[in-house]
Order: structure tokens, then sequence, then C-alpha cells
């Protein structure tokens, strides 16, 4: 269930790769604590109840202006901004061209930062109640084989909040990264069984992650519950990051 106890009522939220399980989760929190949400796709269309629907190829130059501006157009100058569009597609670094590297980090970490300095941008010197979550993943600190470029991109993500919750914070933005465990979605067990088992017998909690479980986290960090909260990456892995690795 999603919390319901931080009430974003008033709010209007920009979620960026709203047709996966996790994004889709988060848009759905975001708009049951009462939130305006617009969902970002590229490719297919989200189905989340409540919201209006955005379309932008994040890999395009300029994408950031026309997005911000179509979500405005729609339901009103964006004040919570979810990032978390991202690729995760897997290789050996030794079979990966340069090419191949540097369009997952464009997705992965240039994208988001042109989004969240755009989205700074029109908030201009007093963002008070404005705040940026950035959908990060363990593996930005615990990379798992042949996911070294994924794992690289979500180590600059994380950074990249850090620096801009430093550099914004004067103004009133909050700016947090979520890092995600594994996460259940249709068909997990079945293609990666010997994986997901791995997870569930070594995982404090015993379970995979639901996407709400992530939804609850972005809905609490961009509520005023959060207003002390500034430059941290929440961990939601039922406890994996504390199993030992030897």
């Amino acid at each position: 269930m999603i919390n319901q106890g931080n009430d974003l009522t008033g709010k209007t939220a920009l979620v960026t790769g709203a047709s996966g399980g996790i994004g889709a989760a988060i848009a759905d929190g975001l708009t049951k604590a009462g939130a305006r949400v617009a969902l970002h796709y590229n490719h297919t269309k989200p189905t989340v109840k409540g919201a209006c629907i955005v379309r932008a190829d994040l890999g395009q130059a300029g994408f950031e202006r026309g997005l911000l501006d179509d979500a405005k157009a729609q339901i009103g100058a964006v004040d919570i901004l979810v990032n978390c569009a991202a690729s995760q597609d897997v290789g050996a670094l030794a079979d990966m061209s340069v090419d191949d590297f540097s369009q997952m980090q464009d997705l992965n970490v240039a994208a988001v930062f042109a989004l969240s300095r755009e989205f700074t941008r029109r908030l201009g010197d007093n963002a008070d109640g404005a705040t940026i979550v950035n959908i990060s993943s363990i593996e930005a600190t615990r990379p798992a084989q042949y996911h070294g470029a994924y794992a690289t991109s979500k180590a600059a993500l994380e950074m990249l909040t850090k620096s801009m919750a430093l550099e914004y914070g004067a103004t009133g933005l909050r700016v947090n990264a979520i890092a995600p465990g594994l996460i259940a979605r249709d068909g997990i067990k079945n293609a990666w069984p010997d994986g997901v088992g791995r997870w569930e017998n070594a995982c404090p909690l015993g379970r995979m992650g639901q996407p709400e479980d992530i939804a609850n986290a972005v809905v609490f960090l961009a509520s005023d519950a959060a207003s002390f909260i500034n430059g941290t990456v929440l961990t939601i892995d039922g406890g994996m990051d504390v199993v030992a690795g030897w």
C-alpha cells in the first residue's frame, strides 16, 4: 500500500521512465498522495490513471525544454522531478565499444543532468518546497558481473545528486537519490530463477522488493516530512547491503 501520510496536494510532479514497473508505481504513489503528475515515456505509453502523458527522447539534444513545457501546459509548472528513466543493457567491458559505453552514460547521467539543470533554472532563486529524486541502484557501490557500464553510470548519478544538493540547497531545492536492490517485475522469476533464488536466500528480509517499496520512499522524500533531508542516497534493498561478501 502507498503511504498516505505524506500529503502532496497542490504539488506537480514529472516522472521520467514512467512506463516501467518502478516508474509506474512512483507515478501512482505520487498521484494517490495528491500530486498532479506528468508521465514521461519514449516508446511505450504509461497507463497510470489520473496522470497526463508527455513524450520525449532523452537522447535528443534540447529534449528537456520541450518536456518541461509540455508538462507545464497540461498540469502546471513542475516542482517535483523524479528521474527514473535508465538503460540497463549488460555486457562485458572487454566487448563493449566506447560508443556503447558512452550511450549508457548519456542516458543514465547526462540526460538527468540536462533535465535537472533546466528544472532548476525555471525554479529560480526561490525553490522552497521543490525537490529532485534520482533513482540510482545498489550497483553504484556494488557492481554485478557484466554490469560495469551501468554501475559506473549509477555511481556518477549519486555524485551528481550530492553535488546538486550542495550547490542548490541555498535556494530551498532538495536533491536526493534512492538506490533500489532487486525489485520484482513481471516474469523475472521465470527469466532469472537462479538469480532470484540467490537474492531471496541471501537477503535478510528473504524477498525481492516491490515497486511500491520505492514509490513509498519517493513520496516521502518529495513531502514536507523530509524537509531536512538533502544530498542523501537512501538504500532500499531489504538489508542486502549489510550481508557479508566473503
